[in-house]
């Protein structure tokens, strides 16, 4: 559960950030993850990922998205109004994750808006960054979520 006060559709204001935490990474994590889920030499095989394009074992971006998946979930999303997401727009990679890495997740609303077709429930987009120690950008996306307005009509 989220310690940023935010329950509702309401509470997620344009313009505000939250920090939702920090992650680890490491090889066997890495290695795992791609073992199931994307296969290709430079997050599955140290020694080829050595002579590779990178230069070395980088994770997936699937990894790094899901490792920010969680954060969000533990420090950003509502337990009592998620409603689930309608999409994310425009995600990047824009530099690798490395075994060793520890990734910072902030979360910025853009947008939030009331739902013209269901009074219920609202639409907050979301920037979301996942930074590495060093302060690079290795993850940037814009998530759409639908969570439910205050019960007593959003007093």
């Amino acid at each position: 559960m989220n310690d940023h006060g935010l329950r509702f559709f309401e509470d997620y204001v344009t313009g505000t950030s939250y920090e939702c935490g920090s992650v680890s990474i490491d090889e066997a994590s890495i290695i795992n993850f791609a073992k199931e889920f994307d296969p290709q030499s430079f997050h599955v095989d140290p020694v080829a990922a050595a002579t590779g394009p990178f230069g070395g074992l980088i994770a997936s971006g699937w990894h790094t998205a899901d490792l920010t998946m969680r954060l969000l979930v533990d420090n950003y999303l509502s337990v009592e109004a998620s409603l689930g997401g309608a999409g994310v727009d425009e995600i990047r990679w824009p530099y690798p994750v490395r075994p060793g890495d520890t990734l910072r997740v902030r979360a910025t609303v853009v947008e939030s808006r009331k739902s013209l077709s269901k009074p219920d429930r609202g639409i907050v987009k979301t920037l979301i960054e996942a930074v590495n120690q060093d302060g690079r950008t290795v993850m940037r996306c814009t998530a759409i979520n639908l969570l439910r307005v205050r019960p007593d009509g959003g007093m």
